[in-house]
């Protein structure tokens, strides 16, 4: 029989978290952890959790993979007319949640969303497989289809138009960065009594919390 979703608990052991531990920059201490994630082999540690909010206050998430993490922010692509791009062009913040179960490790930040631009856009389009590229012209992200037929056909008729050249980037399709104000790095501990290191941006500087698990 299987276990009742109430009795299904794990024990943390692995590391501790303090705030002696930690980088004063907290995109250097995610990078930190994001190679920890590589090396431990950790699949597709650049899952992460997106969540924004609707036109009439609904939390909405769903997993999105970053493609650059720099000074400026975290970065991610997708059509800007899906239901996560309109909400983050009529309400530009969102919140990103990375999770490393292997590590025992969470990370939480949030912030400003604001795009990336045309050229930043143009260039990590052209390096995507061409049957991603093509793909970004066939879905019209988030809209009802009747079925999969209409994707399969308006592929085959785009694999057509674009024969024997580069597939430009879609007007609609392009980057989103998040510029954090917050970031929470979590470690699991024993007894539920997780370590919580929070950075904080105040007058431009971050300050460095321990929170209460």
């Amino acid at each position: 029989m299987l276990p009742a979703i109430s009795d299904l608990r794990n024990e943390y052991t692995l590391h501790g978290l303090d705030a002696a531990d930690v980088l004063p920059d907290p995109i250097a201490q995610f990078r930190r952890w994001f190679d920890s994630a590589l090396d431990a082999r950790v699949p597709e540690p650049n899952a992460m959790h997106v969540s924004t909010v609707t036109s009439d206050g609904r939390p909405d998430g769903r997993i999105v993979l970053l493609k650059d993490v720099s000074e400026a922010g975290f970065t991610f692509y997708t059509n800007y007319e899906s239901r996560k791009g309109s909400e983050l062009i009529e309400r530009p913040f969102a919140a990103l949640t990375f999770f490393y179960p292997e590590l025992e490790r969470q990370i939480r930040i949030e912030g400003s969303v604001e795009k990336v631009s045309p050229e930043e856009s143009d260039a990590y389009f052209s390096s995507r497989p061409r049957g991603s590229q093509i793909g970004a012209w066939v879905s019209h992200q988030s809209t009802v289809i009747d079925s999969r037929s209409v994707l399969e056909i308006r592929q085959q008729e785009l694999e057509a138009q674009f024969a024997g050249q580069p597939v430009p980037r879609p007007p609609y399709w392009g980057g989103f960065r998040v510029v954090p104000d917050v970031l929470e790095f979590w470690q699991g501990r024993p007894s539920r009594l997780h370590d919580r290191i929070r950075y904080r941006k105040e007058a431009g500087a971050w300050l460095i919390e321990r929170l209460s698990p």
